[in-house]
């Protein structure tokens, strides 16, 4: 029998921006606002903790960094399509947050005076990448998490699969779930709701995400009708490890280390003479991909051929001391010691830049009582493509912000009730349409097509004929879907229910990831066609929306907020 569970404000993720809200709220509300945190996985699982190299703040005014300087920094990172109204509100709440979390514990790394230690990352014009060794973004989990400890207002739904948000008439009034250790059909009501649920990384093959990270709060969002934004622009981070895709830290390349192609050649010298390695990772990408493709690359497992990233220089007793966790890691994957040999690399999907739409305070567009926090939402930070260190800096920054505006905005609300309708509605294609199904179609070969698909047709480089084609066929993968089979139909831990879910959601975001590509005709930041090679201010310095429709998104676009800087050409 399904049970309703009642909170005053839901977070949807538990990863660093989740948390992060969580605290803002009970902080605020000195642990009297009722908080619920659900997560399909145990909550120190979530993908921040995968986060190596620094956060992003403004420390050493004084040295000669600035709020402007990181503003520009990230405004022309981001090839000049980021709202520079959000990125000024963002690098001027940053330092605060680096010093409350040393407040709080953390254990940063410290230069020989005991100040903190600041490192250089690509496309930033100061060494502003505070950082825990190359481990950041476990520290940060861990730093949040003991300090929420203090407060006995968070109750956490661990291993929870959240299938639909209930909004109607505009407003968020609860969600559905499934708790997976028991396969129990549940409702929880909430005045307001924070999504930060993370990326979709998992909608390709070679990607630097585990294996939960497939779009869920995102697909949620724009089945309930919220649009989303600027969803053509995926990054791709330079040093994927071959074969895995595992993520090899910019932080390599922030302490010094060198790319090399098969001729040993520094080759970023042709593409960004004055940034080298420490260029945007557009850049870099895409001088991966040229030199691979010119026969300087070399041959790799499943087609991924690639290059080297040289560490060997920088000796033993700095890899230890500020890389540890990346010779760790290709020791145990790859059996390569980056103190003696060279890792090979090449170019993995790593990140989302668009999202749920919302606005500067991380309000969801067009809904009352839903805010996103972290990568799950786009208030045009980073626009077409992110600086390394701004993303674990945003899921803080947004993480207080969204915590606050919901905080403010649950103040005097009642619970609302919904439409019996829809709840049922809900379980019915849970368990009487996807639990009974039993098709001739495999939710793991879709999958594994959904990923084909991103990978072959949404590259690093891409053009309207792969993108069209990638459009037919991941259309005709969303026509298999409703031909699947559940195979297992007990209800406790049901993983092939849960993938089967996953892969709905999957379908979704990858239609709406390459639809608006292929309208876009131009190049910029992350997404690079090779039949529109130029950026287009003209026509196209504005942001994508996308809307939900059963039979596809629809597509609408809106301005970029021009405060400061008018676009230039970009070079490094």
């Amino acid at each position: 029998m399904s049970e309703m569970f009642t909170h005053d404000i839901l977070i949807l993720g538990s990863g660093i921006a989740g948390l992060r809200a969580a605290l803002e709220i009970s902080m605020k509300s000195d642990g009297k606002v009722d908080v619920g945190i659900i997560s399909k996985l145990q909550l120190m699982r979530s993908h921040s903790v995968a986060a190596e190299g620094g956060t992003a703040a403004v420390m050493r005014p004084e040295e000669g960094d600035s709020f402007d300087l990181h503003a520009w920094d990230t405004i022309k990172g981001s090839d000049f399509l980021s709202d520079q109204d959000v990125v000024y509100r963002f690098v001027k709440r940053m330092p605060d947050e680096i010093r409350r979390l040393d407040r709080w514990g953390i254990p940063w790394s410290r230069k020989p005076d005991g100040r903190i230690d600041q490192r250089a990352f690509g496309g930033h014009g100061y060494p502003r990448a505070v950082f825990a060794a190359d481990k950041t973004g476990f520290f940060e989990m861990q730093t949040l998490y003991d300090t929420l400890l203090q407060y006995d207002n968070v109750t956490r739904y661990d291993e929870w699969f959240v299938t639909s948000l209930i909004i109607e008439d505009g407003v968020f009034k609860g969600v559905t779930a499934i708790d997976i250790p028991t396969g129990e059909f549940h409702i929880f009501k909430a005045k307001a709701i924070i999504i930060a649920s993370g990326g979709i990384g998992r909608v390709s093959g070679f990607t630097t995400y585990s294996y939960t990270v497939t779009g869920d709060g995102v697909a949620m969002a724009y089945r309930a009708g919220i649009p989303l934004k600027d969803m053509e622009f995926v990054q791709f981070h330079p040093t994927g490890l071959i074969p895995t895709g595992i993520l090899i830290t910019e932080a390599c390349r922030g302490e010094g280390g060198y790319l090399r192609n098969s001729k040993g050649e520094r080759f970023m010298e042709r593409y960004a003479p004055s940034r080298m390695e420490l260029a945007p990772r557009d850049i870099i990408s895409r001088s991966i991909i040229t030199e691979i493709n010119e026969g300087r690359g070399f041959p790799g497992p499943n087609d991924l051929d690639y290059v080297s990233l040289d560490l060997t220089h920088l000796g033993e007793g700095m890899i230890n001391e500020r890389l540890g966790f990346i010779r760790e890691l290709t020791m145990k994957f790859v059996g390569i010691d980056p103190v003696n040999e060279v890792i090979p690399i090449r170019p993995v999907l790593h990140y989302l830049m668009g999202g749920i739409d919302t606005n500067i305070d991380g309000k969801a567009s067009g809904v009352e009582g839903v805010w996103t926090a972290g990568e799950a939402g786009c208030e045009s930070l980073h626009g077409a493509n992110r600086l390394g260190t701004n993303s674990t800096a945003e899921c803080l920054v947004y993480g207080g912000i969204t915590g606050n505006e919901a905080l403010k905005y649950i103040d005097g609300k009642e619970l609302r009730d919904f439409s019996k309708d829809a709840v049922q509605k809900e379980k019915d294609r849970l368990f009487k349409d996807m639990l009974k199904r039993d098709g001739k179609e495999s939710v793991y070969e879709l999958r594994a097509a959904v990923r084909d698909i991103i990978d072959k047709h949404m590259s690093v480089y891409r053009t309207g004929e792969k993108m069209e084609e990638g459009l037919k066929r991941i259309r005709e993968v969303k026509e298999r879907y409703k031909n699947i089979t559940v195979r297992d139909k007990s209800k406790a831990y049901n993983t092939d229910l849960v993938f089967a879910l996953e892969l709905g959601f999957m379908i979704d975001v990858a239609e709406v990831l390459i639809e608006g590509g292929l309208r876009r005709k131009e190049s910029r930041g992350g997404h690079a066609r090779l039949d529109y090679t130029k950026r287009d201010d003209e026509h196209w310095l504005k942001h994508t929306i996308a809307k939900y429709t059963p039979d596809g998104p629809e597509f609408e676009y809106s301005d970029v907020t021009i405060t400061t800087w008018k676009p230039i050409e970009r070079k490094y």
